[in-house]
Order: structure tokens, then sequence, then C-alpha cells
């Protein structure tokens, strides 16, 4: 029996279509951008018109085009968003990444669905639902292990596929299961418009009032890096690998873009079962580091279990790579005892003896040495980091990939002339004719005939191998063989985009049955067409979104983060047995949360509570 073949897709973000084509050079298989409104960055939205270009861009190398549309909607934008979901197939676009599932009851054309992570997707028994419910791929909660995603994909039909995040920043709730922006500041993140109340300072205290940790980033976390395990996130079944930051800049999508690149090559290079989702290699004027962009430091969330390497309790800043150490403080300037290159402009940070993040920038690197026109008081033997690598940078500021489709090229002569074809790795072939004369060449042809077919410059492809089949030495002007060639380019161009299979959206199954007869405020349902699903799928008992009905003393958030574990007191794993008397709370300028554990369930609660005079 022939060998399955599975398409491993690299799924890179783009802010906008700058960032979206540079992804695309860079290597991604599928870029994800959000739509004009209603996405789950309310700050990243983009025009029909640069959706459009990028559509165009994208479908050169066969990578496809995801836009987010992943909020709740009310009643009254219905209409709009159905007419924006039009616009955005009529643009080229390829799928839509959705939470509210009252956009399946609108009048859509067959555009492809994928199930937002804002669904909370964690269990078999949903995704599979999903897929009755006509989703062709289901992206992942961050949470999951390599055994539940495992257990997911065995009960995931084949042709559905699973996408799972790699890398980038991490939301410490369940995704879609977060009300603290909403109960704290009226901005909900279920509209695209989170405040990041985790990422703030809190001060933790026990039933008694006596303070457990003060003025810590309790709430914030490490963001993600898994590529040390990509090759086992695939053998567990995700097909599509998931860079988060649909906010973050041009230079970070290039860098870690191109960095999990080279990691999925790698792995693709060693097992002829998987395939790269879209056409075309890319190539590289740096090096790809992604300790050199934005990260509070790394971890790999659960992926193998709970470990405590998940937080960012001093800060929920960039601190970059580490650097080295800071040795002596010399002739006004800091000596470091590291093997790293410094550079003018570099921006440093360390942690000072009070746990706060410091900085400063280089102004001027001697060697080891390095002064700053404002240097802060470093003690020797503090770590130091570097947020800002301003060579790597400048590099990145200058075009620094470019993405070729190889491509065969065969020149042979006809009974009255000549043919050229050209024939890409995919099998896409053109052929092209021309009858004209031509008068025996006195010199070899071969080599001229080679050189200026397999100038392809600015085209997007390049030539693998020039085959030359003439019965004689015959003298081709170099005009001739330059206007066939462009000619043939184009016409593949245009092949290419003639063949693509446009993916049409999943039937649903009416008779899907939702795992649960009752849901509650956490489904999000916040318009009559997302309730009318899921009482056609068997719900009896719905309850509206906390956006639209807030409720006084509910979980704001949900999260596998605990921080009973992160104090050594875990009764599961750690055994731990604690001097403080529950229930914790956190407390931050007027805000009181208590904190709840959940240990069936592995889980910690947060709950807004009003606070005591």
């Amino acid at each position: 029996m022939a060998r399955r073949i599975r398409r491993i897709e690299l799924l890179a973000p783009a802010k906008d279509l700058a960032c979206g084509r540079e992804a695309i050079l860079h290597g991604a298989d599928a870029v994800y951008i959000g739509a004009p409104k209603f996405g789950a960055r309310a700050a990243a939205g983009n025009s029909l018109d640069d959706i459009r270009a990028l559509c165009d861009f994208a479908h050169i190398y066969n990578v496809s085009i995801y836009v987010t549309l992943n909020t709740i909607l009310r009643d009254d934008e219905l209409k709009e968003t159905e007419r924006m979901i039009h616009q955005l197939y009529d643009a080229g676009v390829d799928a839509l990444i959705v939470q509210d599932l009252g956009l399946t009851r609108l009048d859509l054309p067959p555009i492809a669905l994928h199930a937002s992570t804002q669904m909370d997707n964690c269990t078999p028994e949903k995704v599979a639902f999903l897929a009755q419910a006509g989703f062709e791929q289901v992206v992942l909660a961050r949470e999951l292990t390599l055994q539940e995603i495992r257990r997911i994909a065995d009960a995931t039909p084949k042709d559905v596929s699973l996408e799972a995040f790699v890398h980038g920043a991490l939301c410490v709730s369940y995704s879609g299961r977060c009300y603290l922006s909403s109960a704290l500041t009226g901005r909900s993140a279920n509209r695209g418009a989170c405040a990041q109340c985790c990422r703030l300072p809190y001060t933790m205290v026990d039933a008694d009032g006596r303070t457990i940790a003060r003025d810590k980033h309790l709430l914030s976390l490490r963001d993600m890096n898994r590529s040390d395990d990509l090759e086992a996130m695939i053998a567990a079944g995700v097909s599509s690998l998931k860079i988060e930051g649909r906010l973050k800049d041009v230079a970070y999508v290039k860098n870690v873009t191109a960095y999990y690149r080279q990691r999925l090559d790698e792995i693709l290079a060693r097992d002829p079962s998987l395939r790269q989702a879209s056409d075309g290699r890319s190539t590289y004027t740096f090096e790809p580091r992604p300790e050199k962009s934005f990260n509070r430091g790394f971890t790999d969330y659960f992926l193998h279990g709970r470990t405590p390497d998940i937080t960012s309790f001093d800060t929920p800043k960039s601190i970059g790579e580490p650097l080295g150490r800071a040795s002596a403080i010399r002739g006004g300037g800091l000596l470091v005892d590291g093997t790293k290159p410094l550079h003018n402009g570099d921006g440093v940070v360390f942690f000072n003896p009070r746990g706060e993040l410091e900085g400063f920038r280089v102004n001027r690197a001697e060697g080891r040495r390095i002064v700053a026109a404002r240097m802060p008081a470093v003690k020797p033997g503090t770590l130091l980091y570097r947020n800002v690598d301003s060579a790597f940078e400048a590099v990145l500021a200058k075009p620094s990939a470019e993405r070729r489709i190889a491509i065969d090229i065969v020149w042979s002569d006809t009974s009255d002339g000549f043919a050229l074809t050209l024939t890409d790795t995919a099998g896409c072939g053109v052929t092209i004719t021309r009858t004209f004369a031509a008068e025996p060449a006195v010199k070899p042809q071969g080599e001229n005939i080679r050189t200026q077919l397999s100038r392809l410059g600015t085209t997007p492809f390049e030539a693998a191998r020039v085959t030359v089949d003439m019965h004689e030495n015959l003298f081709v002007p170099s005009s001739r063989l330059g206007e066939m060639r462009r000619e043939a380019v184009d016409r593949l161009l245009s092949e290419r985009l003639a063949r693509r299979t446009r993916r049409r959206r999943r039937a649903e199954s009416p008779t899907a049955v939702y795992p649960s007869s009752t849901v509650d405020y956490t489904a999000n349902i916040s318009n009559a067409k997302a309730e009318a699903f899921y009482r056609s799928h068997g719900v009896r008992t719905v309850e509206r979104a906390y956006e639209e009905q807030p409720r006084a003393g509910v979980p704001l958030m949900f999260t596998r983060h605990c921080l009973r574990y992160s104090m050594g007191w875990c009764p599961v794993h750690q055994q731990g047995r604690s001097p403080f008397r529950e229930p914790y709370y956190l407390l931050h300028e007027g805000t009181r949360l208590r904190l709840e554990f959940d240990c069936a369930r592995c889980e910690m609660r947060v709950i807004n509570e009003p606070t005591q005079p």
C-alpha cells in the first residue's frame, strides 16, 4: 500500500501587507492576517485591497491566506460581516479563522472555515464535533500535551487538519475563556480589545492578609518556543505549525519564520511521507536566531507536562538573549564577560537588586567594553541580556530573503523553428514555439543558450536544470531567447494559478450532536444565530456571553498556570504544604482577585471580588 503523503504547513502571522509578503519570502506555507473588522487583534485590521494583493502574491507560491475573523459578534453586526466575507472570498482568501459559530448560519460563499483556538479546542469530542460541523482545520489549545494532541488526532477525520502554536506570546488563560479585561476595563478579549491585565504587577496575599509575593507579574508567562519539538508534534498529528504574532513587527516575522522554515525543512528532508505545503525554496542573507527577536524567555508550555519554567514573574517585557556577565566598571565603561560581539546601538537590560528590569543603549562598543550616555549602576557578576542587536536589526531592515520555485528548462529545435518548455516541481508545464530560420554557428551555442534561458531575474523561478536539445549547432540571437523566456515565464505563472484548486467549505452534518446538552457563558454566545447553531446540535440550555450579561462571582480566567505550583505548594505534583491560609488573593490598584484551585482538572481559576475596606 502506498504511504500516505502528509502536507505540513508553516503558518506565519502578518499584521499588514508588508509583513505578509515577507512571511512568504521567508518560507511560510500559509499566512494569517486580520480582516478589515472583527479580528481578535482589533489593532491589526487590513483593507480589502491589501488582502487581495497579498492573496495574489501568495498564490504564486501556492501559499494560502487565512483571514482572522475570530471575535464574537452582536446581532446588529452579522449582516455587515456576511457582506465582508463575500468580499474576502472574491479577493481570493483561502479560509476564515472564526470563533463565533453564528457565522455558520449566514449566507456565506463556499469558503473554508477554521475553528479558532478561542473556541477552546481541548478535547477529542469537541474537535470531532467541529469536524462534523463543517470545519476543515481546528486550532488546538496551547495548553495541550503531546499525549492529549495524539488522542485528539486519533478521533479526528483524516481530511481535517490540526493546527497548533509553536512560537510566540502566551495567553495565561485558555484562549476564549478569559473575561478579566472585560470585567476590569470594559475591553473584551473576545471582541479583540484585550487590555492584557495578565501582564500587570500583583501582590499576592493569603486569607489573613499576609503578603506572599509583592508587586510581581504573577499572571505573566514566558513566550513559547517549541522548535525542538516540531517532529514530535507532527508525529502526534499536527499538520499546521503556527507562529503567534499579528502585532509583531516585520523584523520579528522575518527572523522567526525563517528559523522555523529551516528547522521544518530538516524534518521534511528526513521523512519522505511528509511534504511542504507550498512551493519554492527560501534563501536568506542572515542566520535566523529567535532569541534575537522579542521574547520574555522561552518555554515549551505543557507540551511534555507541567514544568516550572513557564512564568515571567519579574517582567512582562522582552529580555532578548543572554549576553554575558558584568565583570568590572572601568574608565566610565562596563566590561562584559562573554563571547558574543557587541555593537554600537545595542540595547542591554539586567535585573537590579530589587528584581526590577533596567536597561540602557550602548553608545560605543570597544571589544568587550561598552559605554552608555547614562550608565546605570551594575554590580559585577550581574547577568546582562541584549534585547536589541543593532547589527542584526540592520540586516533585517534590508531585503533579507528570496524565494524561488525550481523549474526545468528545455530548449529544442523543431522542423520549422524552436520550442521552449518550462516545467515546475509540481509538474505544471508550458511550451511555446516560434517559427524562424537560424544559420549554422561557428562556435558551440549550447552554453550561451543555457546562460540566456537561466536569466530569470526577479521572477519567482530559478533554473534547476537547462537542457539544450538541437540536432545542429545553430545560432539563436539572445534577443529571441529572452523574448521566448519572458513569454514562457508569464504563461507558466498563469498556468500555475489556473491549476490551483480552491478549498471549499466542508458540509455540515445536521445529525452532529454537541458534546454537552448545556453551555454556559464560556461558550461566548452573543447573537441569535450562534444560539440557533447550538440548539440545532442538541444543546437545550444556553447561557449568553459574559460580555452581554456580566456576572458576579464567576471565574474570569481559567488557566493551567498554577500559583500554588509556582510557590512549591502543589499537593499533587510536589506534595507541598503552604505556610499560608487559603484562599489567596491577587491585589492591584483596587482590584482584588480570588484564586481557586481545581486539582482534578489541574487548573487555577481567577475570580473578581470587591475590595474589602
